[in-house]
């Protein structure tokens, strides 16, 4: 019988041969073979030493690297796939112990390769030599520069490699299958292999100018760049693996390769003068920003999402205001703390290459969407129109019109079937019109908090004319004053915009009205530097009007200081003590701006601090004035934490307000400073804020806290804030009611108290707290538990609320007013089971 004389079958032999000490035999076969020979031994050992490291193999796998043989792309490849990835062959621990035996053939294989190599790959063995070279320095060293020369090396792809948009996560099989024909043209796979060699937040000037090289050559290149970011802008989060030989992957929108090719995308699209980069942007920032589900602090993807937000930094003109109305956008959906860090920078930097704070760049850029001067446009949809439209006080409607001009309660069948495509169009403007209109909202009442000054052309071209913004600024009371004038002296004087022939007025609540003229200022009127019989004024009138604002303006809170906080000097202990529902506190908190680590077991234990920074005037420059911030402390409540590690319930505790100045730079330290040296308008809005959070989240507003036994917990508080002293929303809530009672037709049945509304019915008389709307029954005081259907249900449908409209404790309390001053028709066995007790 003839003998196995396969190369396969002579090299076990050889290898054999010398693990049992009978040397020479594995270097003799190696020397009489040719190229392809000595590549096909290589690649065997190589195998075999991931399987079962041996000295024998190490030497032989040293000497193989270190000839000069003609390896192929696809045997490059594979070596590489062998050390890293789902696929491996080895442990990470063993690639560890055997890196410089495994690691230099399969270095040498891409140094050869005709084609460009597995730079993912090679990009995290470097990580690991980072981490590694503790041992012989000698020997590591020249690993690390071979790695780090081939990582810096153009790249020489024809085709579209296995390791660009890869297949460990499911973005890149995605993007494959979706666009074949785009990713199968000339120059795409240089372009994306060089795509994949940005793996930080920031590309280098060399590396921006090869990929706008590559770019150029490649054919339909910006299309290219759009879909893919199009496809990481619409990627579902997912479990992916990644090559880190320590971790087995995560959760997010892309491996570390496809990480690497999106943030090089992003990158090539800033030097394309397209309409699209900007919003596409920011899609892939708000995907990649937000979090885990779409909400929360751990991002889908943080390197993509801080990589977009720089790039959108980096935007001059024209697309500079774009940016920084992108950048808000951002800003109101992202929570993460580094994500915002960066994105606060970016918007720092595209103004100051514009030449404008950050406020007049983002008031320059608020898109129209074609509304008219009537903030409404109307397109033909064949016998029917289609009606897009903005209304005071910044509300948005698609409406339908019939052939004769008739109102329709909704889109006909005939524009449904024969203009599908603009009806969805529409319907998508219709969205961005919302979102754009209340993050409008969000901007104006920043603009309060911060006491912006405008002039009367700026105020009149970019405000109450404009189709969008003006839908919000006509709702909204304002100051005037002569140009120059001290912000702080006397002299404005308020009222709400008019047209007139000339131009704008603002009408007083006395029937006059002020020109706004050029050469004046304007801003938004605050009830904190207006006296009591003002305040108490434009209340009135604002509801004889039936005027209803965008935000709490006329009926917004104020917090002076008072002389407790002055004894304390640099905190305030005003809502200090209060017991809150963590997760809705927490919620609020977050999308008021206050940023600060989760009370639980796995974060940040036993206490926190949330901070805001304070909105501060939009015409002041980053350089001049002061920035402003509140720190609030909460303490985890042990009886009420332990659902999976997570805080249950917070106590509160100090609010103190620090200062940083402007020409210190951003990186100077806060300073703490005592209350009595806060601007009035800066603490009273920080303390309305944390009024907010202890209002809404508080135990003591639950109606069901009560009959929560003895485990409920808390009984004490509960009581006393159910039934106590009232807040200043309480103290406004009161006010309005002694304007609306006498309007309703429970009026002859209701009266107020200091804290109550005292309200008489059939079979008993109650008292409705004003604070929590909790109810107690005369006359020995006992509780009434009514869990309100928060919405204007059972009040009068037409009574106009200036606030709290939509379900607020305005509504509640009345909704129960009129629900007990009726009693005798209470059919609830809950409630009447109550009614009866105790009589």
């Amino acid at each position: 019988m003839v003998g196995n004389t396969s190369l396969a079958h002579r090299l076990d032999e050889a290898v054999a041969a010398d693990q049992a000490l009978d040397r020479g035999r594995l270097d003799a076969l190696l020397a009489e073979l040719d190229d392809a020979g000595r590549r096909e031994c290589a690649l065997r050992l190589h195998a075999a030493m991931c399987r079962r490291p041996g000295q024998v193999l190490g030497r032989a796998l040293t000497r193989l690297s270190e000839q000069e043989l003609d390896w192929t792309a696809e045997e490059s490849d594979l070596l590489l796939a062998r050390l890293l990835g789902k696929d491996a062959e080895i442990s990470p621990y063993d690639l560890r112990e055997e890196f410089l035996g495994l690691v230099p053939l399969a270095l040498s294989a891409a140094e050869r390769a005709p084609a460009d190599f597995d730079r993912p790959r090679v990009r995290a063995l470097l990580r690991m030599v980072e981490t590694l070279r503790w041992g012989a320095t000698v020997e590591w060293s020249p690993l690390r520069q071979r790695m780090v020369a081939l990582l810096e090396r153009e790249p020489r792809t024809e085709g579209l490699p296995r390791h660009v948009l890869d297949s460990l996560d499911d973005y890149g099989p995605a993007m494959r299958a979706a666009h074949r024909d785009l990713l199968a043209g000339p120059g795409v796979g240089a372009f994306l292999a060089h795509c994949l060699q940005v793996a930080q937040v920031r590309a280098t000037k060399r590396w921006r100018a090869g990929a706008a090289q590559l770019l150029a050559r490649t054919e339909a290149g910006p299309e290219l760049v759009r879909r893919l970011l199009e496809g990481v802008a619409a990627q579902p989060e997912h479990r992916y693996s990644d090559l880190n030989p320590w971790g087995s992957g995560g959760w997010g929108l892309a491996g570390d390769s496809n990480t690497c090719l999106v943030r090089g995308l992003l990158w090539a699209a800033l030097d394309l003068d397209a309409a699209w980069t900007v919003p596409l942007i920011g899609e892939v920032a708000v995907n990649a920003g937000t979090g885990v589900g779409g909400s929360g602090g751990y991002c889908r993807s943080q390197p993509l999402a801080t990589t977009a937000v720089a790039v959108l930094g980096e935007f001059g003109a024209p697309h500079a205001e774009q940016a920084v109305r992108t950048l808000g956008q951002v800003k109101a959906k992202v929570r993460n703390r580094t994500v915002l860090k960066g994105l606060a920078k970016a918007v720092e930097a595209v103004s100051a290459r514009a030449g404008l704070t950050p406020s007049m760049l983002r008031e320059r850029g608020v898109p129209a969407y074609g509304l008219d001067a009537r903030g409404v446009r109307e397109e033909s949809l064949g016998a029917y129109t289609a009606v897009l439209s903005a209304a005071s006080p910044g509300v948005a409607a698609l409406s339908f019109l019939g052939p004769a001009g008739t109102p329709l309660r909704s889109a006909p069948k005939a524009v449904k079937e024969d203009h599908a495509e603009r009806l969805k169009d529409l319907r998508k403007d219709l969205k961005q019109l919302r979102t754009l209109l209340t993050a409008e909202r969000a901007r104006l009442e920043e603009h309060l908090a911060g006491g912006t000054t405008w002039p009367a052309e700026d105020w009149q071209r970019l405000y109450v004319d404009h189709p969008v913004t003006g839908t919000v600024t006509r709702a909204l009371l304002w100051e005037i004053t002569a140009e120059g004038a001290d912000p702080d002296a006397p002299g404005w004087t308020a009222g709400l915009p008019e047209r007139t022939g000339g131009g704008w007025a603002l009408a007083g609540a006395d029937g006059t009205a002020r020109p706004v003229s050029p050469g004046t200022r304007l801003r938004l009127w605050h009830p904190l530097r207006a006296d009591a019989e003002e305040v108490a004024e434009w209340r009135a009138e604002l509801t004889a009007r039936e005027l209803r604002q965008p935000f709490k303006q006329v009926f917004r809170e104020v917090y002076p200081l008072t002389p407790a906080e002055r004894a304390t000097e640099t905190y305030s202990n005003r809502f200090a003590g209060h017991v809150l529902r963590y997760g809705q506190a927490r919620s609020l908190m977050t999308e008021r701006g206050w940023q600060g680590g989760h009370l639980g077991y796995f974060s940040e234990g036993g206490s926190s601090q949330m901070v805001k920074e304070l909105p501060r005037p939009g015409e002041l420059p980053l350089s001049k004035g002061d920035f402003w911030r509140a720190r609030f402390f909460v303490e985890l409540v042990d009886e009420g934490s332990g659902d999976g590690g997570v805080a249950v319930l917070c106590s509160t505790d100090q609010v103190r307000l620090e200062r940083r100045s402007a020409a210190a730079g951003p990186r100077a330290p806060w300073e703490l400073v005592p209350l009595a040296e806060v601007p009035p308008l800066v603490l009273s809005e920080a303390l309305r804020d944390v009024d907010l959070f202890t209002g809404v989240a508080s135990i003591g507003a639950d109606p069901e806290w009560h009959d929560r036994g003895r485990d409920r917990g808390y009984g004490g508080y509960w009581s006393s804030y159910a039934f106590g002293e009232l807040t200043e929303a309480a103290a406004i809530r009161r006010e309005t009611l002694a304007r609306l009672l006498p309007r309703t037709r429970i009026a002859d049945r209701a009266e107020l108290t200091d804290r109550f509304l005292r309200v008489r019915g059939d079979r008993r008389t109650y008292r409705i707290h004003l604070g929590s709307g909790n109810v107690l029954m005369e006359p020995n005081d006992a509780y009434l538990c009514i869990v309100a259907d928060r919405g204007p249900k059972g009040r009068d449908g037409k009574l106009f609320l200036p606030f709290e409209e939509d379900g607020g404790l305005l509504s509640v309390i009345l909704s129960k007013a009129f629900l007990l001053a009726d009693d005798a028709r209470i059919t609830d066995r809950s409630i009447t089971a109550q009614l009866l007790r105790d009589l």
